[in-house]
């Protein structure tokens, strides 16, 4: 499964790749808004946005990016990896079976 994770905080990068790894997942995580996004983010099975702390521009750039995919958008006020865990259980094949 592909995950792509817009927004969190700068040091969590490390931990948001670790969770998604032990979920058997791959994952891109933008934390900056960067010129390059748009061609990075692609098209994947789930799209994590932790709305506290990205900016409406970077979401509104993501979710255009990916509008007529069937990727599966989850949102979170919160960016803890504990928050990430539980969109990944919801979410996430190998947790559910």
């Amino acid at each position: 499964m592909s995950i792509v994770i817009v927004g969190g905080n700068d040091r969590m990068v490390c931990q948001y790749k670790e969770i998604c790894k032990q979920h058997q997942c791959k994952v891109k995580v933008f934390t900056q808004m960067t010129s390059s996004m748009r061609s990075q983010i692609g098209s994947p099975d789930l799209m994590v946005l932790f709305t506290g702390t990205v900016s409406h521009k970077m979401i509104w750039c993501a979710t255009q990016e990916i509008s007529g995919s069937d990727t599966v958008i989850a949102r979170s006020h919160s960016s803890s990896s504990c928050a990430l865990k539980n969109i990944l259980k919801k979410h996430c094949p190998c947790c559910n079976s």
